[in-house]
């Protein structure tokens, strides 16, 4: 079973140059790509590829509002499969990745006094990759419910951004291929929401991380 895990990661990684071909697919396909485009948001998550720029892709292809919603729903299935995985199927295999992390020890203690709260700073702040902090709370003591909702609600702000900026990054390309017109009010606020949420986040991650430290020293 944990080679074929192995297998499957291997396969994942070699498949990533296809990713731009995938995005294109969803890209002249917008209208009908919404289910495609969570479940294949939901095995990269699943298989450790990298998020940040299916992410970006969302805002791009789908706008804000859609593009943050169908990354919600993507996100969250990949974190919820993976964290089965890891208490079930590849349980062993995420022990012996976390066994040379040091700190893991001292997140599992923090984890069992304050598991909706440590959940939710590691998804503003994660102290390891994305990917993998999904299994590894699969072998730690947290509920469910608690790492279900905790990483739900910490993962919107740092999707959010990604989003926006795939959203702010297409529409500055109409401007320049002219397909739409110079300096709109529309154009002006989006930019401004860009910054403003940019400045946001990096307060909540710089107070997140300063939390997560103090839970993880007690």
């Amino acid at each position: 079973m944990v080679l074929g895990f192995a297998a499957a990661v291997t396969v994942a990684v070699l498949a990533k140059s296809e990713m731009k071909p995938i995005l294109a697919w969803v890209a002249a396909w917008r209208g009908a790509a919404s289910v495609p485009f969570i479940l294949f948001y939901a095995f990269a998550a699943l298989v450790l590829l990298p998020d940040s720029l299916l992410t970006i892709a969302a805002g791009a292809i789908f706008g804000l509002a859609k593009g943050l919603l169908l990354v919600s729903i993507g996100s969250m299935l990949g974190a919820a499969a993976a964290f089965f995985l890891g208490r079930s199927f590849a349980r062993d295999w995420v022990r012996r990745r976390t066994e040379r992390w040091p700190k893991f020890r001292a997140l599992d203690r923090a984890i069992s006094r304050h598991g909706f709260w440590v959940v939710f700073l590691t998804r503003l702040s994660p102290i390891i990759p994305y990917g993998l902090l999904n299994y590894t709370y699969g072998i730690t003591t947290v509920r469910v419910r608690d790492y279900l909702l905790a990483s739900w609600i910490g993962m919107l702000p740092a999707s959010l951004l990604y989003v926006y900026a795939g959203t702010a990054a297409a529409t500055l390309a109409a401007v320049i291929s002219g397909r739409a017109p110079m300096a709109r009010d529309d154009d002006v606020l989006l930019w401004l929401g860009l910054v403003a949420t940019i400045a946001v986040i990096g307060l909540l991650t710089y107070f997140a991380r300063r939390e997560l430290a103090r839970e993880l020293r007690s």
